[in-house]
């Protein structure tokens, strides 16, 4: 029956900035805007196939949400770093291990990164990794998680 998911949707305190943030930061197209409603919309990868919206609300309204945007596993590994602190943004993992390096969720397995957009909700740039989940390794480097790979062959 489901077969996707079509659209997500944000309140965000400034509708300018956030357009601004979402179309020449992270290059999604934007499709739709709709002033009277101070509402815009974004096509996530090919036009119609996945859609963000935007809505702007007073910020006591606001409640941080987060979602991931999929990504080429071989941009997580070798640019999404240097492509957020490029465009001023902080990237986080939760590795508590002192970098900003993406890490592995060994369950599905995937590799990602997170940043925060300019209302502070989490974003995250995710890529599923080839192989068989391992979940009882939790959330390890990209490193360890070549490590363990490598191990096992």
């Amino acid at each position: 029956m489901i077969t996707g998911l079509y659209e997500t949707h944000l309140f965000v305190a400034n509708l300018e900035l956030s357009i601004e943030f979402y179309k020449n930061i992270l290059g999604l197209e934007q499709c739709y805007f709709e002033e009277e409603r101070r509402a815009a919309f974004f096509w996530i990868g090919e036009p119609k196939e996945s859609m963000l919206g935007l809505w702007e609300k007073p910020k006591s309204e606001i409640d941080r949400r987060h979602f991931a945007f999929k990504c080429d596993k071989n941009f997580i590994i070798n640019e999404a770093t240097a492509f957020l602190k490029e465009h001023g943004l902080n990237p986080f993992n939760f590795l508590n291990d002192g970098t900003d390096q993406p890490m592995v969720f060994a369950w599905v397995p995937a590799i990602a990164i997170y940043f925060d957009d300019p209302d502070g909700h989490h974003l995250e740039f995710i890529s599923v990794l080839d192989g068989k989940g391992k979940p009882e390794n939790g959330i390890i480097s990209y490193e360890r998680w070549l490590e363990l790979e490598t191990k096992e062959k």
